[in-house]
């Protein structure tokens, strides 16, 4: 299972780095950390002793569902410059988030954990694909992204 990046701070820090990997419309971008933990959580669970009237210290204990588990996290970036319709923008999105869980199964080789972020780059011609949501813009993008996860496997699994 692969989690959702929703935070901007961790997009920025993932498309800060180089992208791994590119095709002719997208870019991969990885970075080898978990999501980072909101401020505001770690201000807000803890009370002071100057906030309370007894003047005793609450201790709260972190639940074991708030830490973020090991694993790999996937972010979209799909522009309204590069996919004017919200059609395209979410066909997009379905197509990254399926490709990625394809290659994160435990029968298929796995990819290394961490932020992924996948960025459309450039549009697609609309010429070529005049419907938002055809089959053929569907199987374009799946075969594109396909590769570009290829790529970004671990060496040892591709052979």
């Amino acid at each position: 299972m692969i989690g959702r990046i929703v935070r901007s701070a961790d997009f920025e820090r993932v498309l800060g780095k180089p992208s791994r990997a590119r095709s002719a419309h997208f870019a991969l971008h990885h970075l080898a950390e978990s999501p980072s933990e909101a401020a505001w959580r770690a201000k807000h669970l803890s009370t002071g002793a100057g906030d309370l009237s007894t003047g005793d210290v609450q201790v709260i204990h972190k639940a074991v569902d708030d830490l973020p588990p090991a694993g790999r996290w996937l972010g979209t970036v799909v522009p309204k410059r590069h996919a004017k319709r919200a059609v395209t923008r979410n066909l997009m999105k379905r197509q990254i988030r399926q490709a990625f869980d394809q290659a994160s199964r435990g029968d298929e080789p796995v990819l290394p954990p961490g932020l992924w972020v996948v960025r459309l780059r450039s549009p697609f011609d609309r010429q070529q694909f005049p419907s938002a949501s055809s089959d053929a813009l569907r199987a374009a993008v799946r075969a594109e992204l396909a590769q570009l996860v290829a790529r970004v496997l671990p060496r040892a699994a591709r052979s």
